[in-house]
């Protein structure tokens, strides 16, 4: 082979060489797999908000059978409806006096956002410690001053008393009733009149005896006043205090006696003709609500009563007689839809001064300033004029 022959071959082989390596430079890259992407970052759950922290303040024991019972079962019915939501805690005993500033400031300090005093001589000190603790929503029973974070709340206890006193004014065989009273302030002695004109409407004989304990709850006290009232003539007995103490009196003595606040038959089940309840339930559902979503707002008051669902008269004795169960009944839906009126005129104290003209009825602002006993009530009421 000539050199010229060998020269052709090895540029053949060449331009082989280059003509492949082109073809390769021109065919489709292989690409590497993508990476998967990342999977999304699980989202933290949002924090559950803290519970609400709510803190009552009682006059008297838990256990009292009245009034202090029928609020404690009125924050169980919160933590019912409410569950996780809130925290509730409660300081029973505690005085009307300087101590009750004491506790109430403690319980504002201690993280609770609504507090509920619930009797009528904490107004003054829960309106001291408001205005240190501007965070914090104040509920007062029974009151009437108000403040920016502070209202009030109260329900129509004399509804209760006056269908109370339509089964005494049937039931008694002397004609006097008998009436134990915890502190002469409008509420009670509202409540006291209440009583006699709902007996005087199924009995105009009826007259009404007053024993003053100038306490709420004070079982030894109220025994003996009831005491006193059963010598004195009265053979059915009614209460505007706390314990149990009169209907147990009452059944003690073979007389007849009503359950105030709570239901008491099981204290005196043969003396028992009724109790005159409060359900406090309802009101404390709205003001943690109110709390919860942000509305609640103070210098506000309110009064509610059988057409709320906060007043009631229950577990009314077998011997009561139909027509008179029946009556209250009447009494119970007129309250309810607004077609009955229990302070209606004409009305006299037991001056025999005119209280309400025919016709004439009274509004609240009457109702809160009673200072006065109607015909029929004996006697005078403490301090007044």
């Amino acid at each position: 082979m000539t050199d010229l022959q060998k020269r052709s071959l090895l540029k053949v082989a060449a331009l082989t060489a280059v003509a492949g390596a082109a073809l390769v430079g021109c065919g489709k890259k292989e690409e590497p797999a993508p990476a998967p992407a990342p999977a999304p970052a699980a989202s933290a759950p949002a924090p559950k908000p803290e519970p609400l922290k709510i803190a009552f303040a009682y006059v008297g024991p838990v256990g009292d059978g009245g009034w202090t019972f029928a609020h404690d079962n009125g924050r169980k019915a919160l933590e019912k409806e409410f569950g996780d939501k809130i925290v509730t805690s409660f300081v029973e005993n505690v005085p009307e006096s300087a101590d009750a500033e004491r506790v109430i400031r403690e319980m504002a300090t201690s993280g609770n956002k609504l507090i509920f005093g619930t009797t009528f001589g904490y107004m003054e000190p829960m309106l001291k410690v408001a205005p240190e603790f501007k965070d914090v929503k104040f509920e007062h029973a029974t009151g009437y001053k108000q403040a920016d974070n502070m209202r009030t709340y109260d329900s129509r206890t004399y509804e209760g008393a006056y269908m109370a006193g339509v089964i005494a004014g049937k039931m008694t065989k002397s004609n006097t009733l008998g009436v134990v009273a915890s502190i002469p302030i409008p509420e009670v002695i509202r409540n006291i009149n209440s009583f006699t004109l709902g007996a005087q409407s199924s009995n105009p004989k009826v007259k009404t005896k007053v024993v003053w304990v100038n306490g709420w709850f004070d079982p030894p006290k109220e025994t003996e006043a009831a005491t006193s009232l059963i010598n004195g003539g009265a053979d059915v007995l009614f209460q505007n205090t706390d314990s149990p103490a009169v209907l147990k009196t009452a059944e003690a003595k073979g007389k007849r006696a009503f359950g105030w606040d709570s239901d008491m038959t099981a204290y005196g089940p043969k003396a028992h003709l009724a109790s005159a309840i409060i359900n406090w339930g309802p009101y404390y559902i709205k003001a943690t609500k109110d709390a919860l979503e942000g509305t609640w707002t103070g210098n506000s008051a309110v009064w509610w009563g059988v057409k709320e669902g906060a007043i009631d008269i229950v577990s009314v004795a077998e011997d009561v007689p139909a027509d008179t169960k029946a009556k209250v009944e009447e009494i119970k839906k007129g309250l309810a839809d607004g077609t009955f009126a229990i302070w209606k005129g004409p009305l006299k104290d037991n001056t025999g001064k005119d209280i309400l003209k025919e016709g004439e009825t009274a509004d609240d602002k009457f109702l809160s300033g009673v200072n006065f006993y109607v015909k029929g009530v004996e006697g005078k009421v403490p301090g007044a004029k």
